[in-house]
This record gives C-alpha cells, structure tokens and sequence, in this order.
C-alpha cells in the first residue's frame, strides 16, 4: 500500500508512464472509516485500475469550529481498514498546509441554489468548503470517477452540479447508503455517541421509514406534522430540520406532484452530536 503525504508526491506517482493511461477512482473521504466508506472503496476497485482515497479533514467546510475540534482522527486505523479492501489502494493524506498552501479560504460557489436548502440554511459556507475542497482533489488526482454515499444527497447533487458548471472531466457515482444493524445510518459521528445513544438514534431511521410510508397517501404537509411531532417526544434529541424535497432541484415539496422524485432529509443533534440521514419517498 501506497502512502502519500503531499500532494507533489502524489502528482507524480500519477503522472508517471506507467499510470498515465490507466482509469483513476477517486474515494474522498475526511477518515474515522466505517462499512460506508469500504463500500466505496470496494466499487471504486471493481471499476478503476488505480484507486486513490483521501483522508482529510477540511476545515473549510466547518462551520462549527467545536466539531471540527472533536472530528476523529484515525489514520492508523483507517489504513488497517483500508488493507482489508486491497493492499493496493493509494491512501493520501496530506496536511492542511499541503492543500492550501498557507491560504486556507473557501472558493465562492454558485450552485444554482442547490446549496441554498437544508444543510446550506443550517450551515453557512458549508458547501463552499465542501466545492473547494473536491474541486482541488479533483485538480491533484484527476480521477475518470469519484465516489461519493448517497446519505449526503444534497452534497452529492451539488457536486455534481459543480463538475456540470465547471466541465470537469469525471463521472461521480453514487452509492447506497450503509446502515447499522439498527437503520442507523454509518456515519464518522456515530462513533462519538454512547453505546445508549446510538440505539436509541435507530429513531432516526425509524421515523423517516413511517414519513416514506405515510407520503403514498398523505400530503407532505401531514408527513411534515407527523416528524415533528414524534421528535417532540424524544427529549433526548432535538430536530433540526426535516425537509421533503425535489431530488433534481432539492426545493422543498409544498403539493405532490406525480411526475417528480422526492426524498426526505432530517438533521437531528444527539447530546451536541449531529446526525443526518436521507430516504427516497418514491
């Protein structure tokens, strides 16, 4: 297994004869790996003859400097993770410097008003970190794919919307989501949650499966009632947001209409934790 550190190192390994022609999956990923992440690693292998996995930590997409703070930071565990899937994946895992070259600011995105809904309302400049971030691993790797969990939707719309805008040359794929044996869906976060906790979070993936169930035939009004509502009676947790929107435009769905895909998405924190999750109502 390859390791590289900066981003020098990395181009040329790439760029070397022998690589240079051959398909490129790219898994960018911020580490505290988890099933999730090993399944896009495994896609990634199955379809790529070099398969490079960001390990990073982008500040820039914080706007919570607390949760930036406690985000784990495994890297030794990780790479044993990793070696699981292949011994022959290219780990990179540079440092803050490495990436931003002693300017760590976010380029200003517009992403049609994507990253105008849910986690761009509760998280201001969150998707300009997230765009900067990808656009410059995109710009070090040069992947022919990337992969990215469908349990960030939005973020996957809006990467997607980027490499449209900005005509970059890769096709992003995205795959399930991994859930825990509770529903829970896998997430870095989930690892900060105490063993309570993360059992009692199966309400998360509880709730939206009754809201997938309720949508065939009420309004997204009642559906809407109905979440808030239940987690009104879970003192231990504290609704952020719950959102029923258009998959394509990501606005949020005011009347049902049967020519156009929905999905819900929920943001809940346990004790100071923030959890999101994602279902299709269709």
């Amino acid at each position: 297994m390859l390791l590289f550190n900066t981003q020098n190192e990395l181009i040329s390994y790439l760029n070397s004869t022998s690589n240079r022609e051959m398909s490129v999956g790219l898994v960018p990923t911020m580490g505290a790996l988890h099933e999730g992440h090993l399944s896009l690693l495994s896609e990634a292998c199955q379809h790529n003859a070099i398969v490079v996995i960001s390990i990073f930590v982008n500040p820039t997409q914080f706007n919570n400097p607390e949760d930036l703070s406690k985000y784990p930071k495994t890297l030794d565990k990780d790479i044993e993770k990793i070696k699981t899937v292949s011994d022959d994946i290219i780990v990179f895992a540079p440092s803050v410097e490495d990436i931003y070259r002693g300017e760590m600011v976010s380029e200003h995105f517009d992403f049609d008003g994507l990253e105008n809904q849910m986690e761009g309302k509760f998280r201001p400049g969150h998707f300009n970190g997230v765009g900067t971030i990808v656009k410059r691993l995109f710009d070090i790797v040069k992947p022919t794919n990337a992969y990215f969990g469908e349990k960030d939707f939005q973020q996957l719309q809006i990467i997607k919307k980027m490499v449209e805008k900005l005509k970059i040359p890769v096709t992003i794929v995205g795959c399930p989501i991994y859930r825990e044996s509770n529903g829970l869906a896998m997430s870095s976060r989930n690892e900060r949650l105490s063993a309570t906790e993360r059992k009692e979070a199966a309400i998360i993936y509880k709730t939206i499966s009754q809201a997938q169930n309720l949508f065939k035939t009420k309004s997204a009004e009642v559906v809407y009632e109905f979440v808030i509502k239940t987690f009104e009676k879970q003192s231990n947790f504290e609704l952020e947001y719950f959102e029923i929107a258009d998959e394509t435009t990501l606005l949020p769905c005011i009347r049902k209409n049967k020519t156009k895909k929905y999905r819900a998405f929920i943001a809940v924190f346990v004790n100071k934790i923030r959890l999101i999750d994602t279902i299709s109502l269709n």
